[in-house]
């Protein structure tokens, strides 16, 4: 495959990577306590773009990994007591099918097992790592640090945690990180609970909308490239033949 077309398929691919994240960014930009993706762009050199004694080597573009904003979100009132908006940087902390999860989403409720969850069922946990119970019939009261009381009796304190380094954590599903690696979660300190508020996702669909119009449209230039290419190098073929 000669250099203009290896160079854009790879771009291409790129293009398509960074299509799939706008999308789902997009698609979740009224999901609260949503992320937004970005990612990083790099050049390499590979062996198969490598040309001849006259030809030098193409380099290629590349997405090299992904990475998630962390950013605050706005915060909007619902008046809702059981939604949970943080200002600041931290996360709550919920057992997930095969582990502690944490995610921005502070949309609860309480099962019918007398615990808050989140919407999937997903059990929040207070700082000792034990379910918050609570009544069906009496509202709840929770204070900015996270004190949990009900009927004036106290029942806990929201589990908030922080990352030193938030890169390592991992999406899973829309709203929810999980830590795979050994760094260990600290208490989040520079934080406030929002009672009757949710944190809305930090991306706008506006300016998501802009570049994905770029982004398509710088495919598309590729696209014609590869074909360009392919004619240019049927109709050498064709000339090669004829002599």
């Amino acid at each position: 495959m000669d250099q203009i077309s290896v160079i854009a398929a790879s771009s291409m691919r790129a293009s398509l990577q960074s299509l799939d994240l706008l999308a789902n960014n997009i698609a979740n930009s009224s999901t609260s306590g949503y992320k937004g993706d970005g990612e990083f762009h790099s050049l390499y050199t590979s062996e198969a773009a490598i040309g001849d004694e006259t030809t030098p080597a193409a380099t290629l573009p590349t997405v090299e990994r992904q990475w998630t904003d962390f950013g605050q979100g706005l915060l909007e009132p619902t008046n809702n007591p059981l939604d949970f908006g943080l200002s600041g940087k931290g996360f709550f902390v919920v057992n997930g099918p095969s582990g502690p999860l944490y995610t921005r989403n502070g949309s609860f409720h309480i099962s019918k097992k007398g615990t808050l969850v989140t919407g999937d069922g997903y059990t929040l946990l207070d700082q000792n790592g034990q379910p918050i119970e609570a009544e069906f019939t009496a509202p709840l009261d929770v204070a900015q640090d996270g004190s949990i009381h009900q009927h004036g009796q106290l029942l806990g304190q929201f589990k908030l945690v922080n990352f030193n380094d938030p890169s390592v954590l991992t999406k899973q599903a829309n709203t929810y990180f999980k830590n795979p690696t050994d760094q260990k979660p600290v208490d989040a300190t520079d934080i406030e609970v929002h009672q009757g508020k949710i944190e809305d996702a930090n991306i706008s669909p506006a300016k998501g909308a802009v570049r994905l119009v770029s982004v398509t449209r710088q495919f598309e230039m590729m696209q014609k490239a590869l074909s360009l290419s392919s004619d240019m190098n049927r109709q050498a073929i064709e000339e090669v033949a004829k002599v």
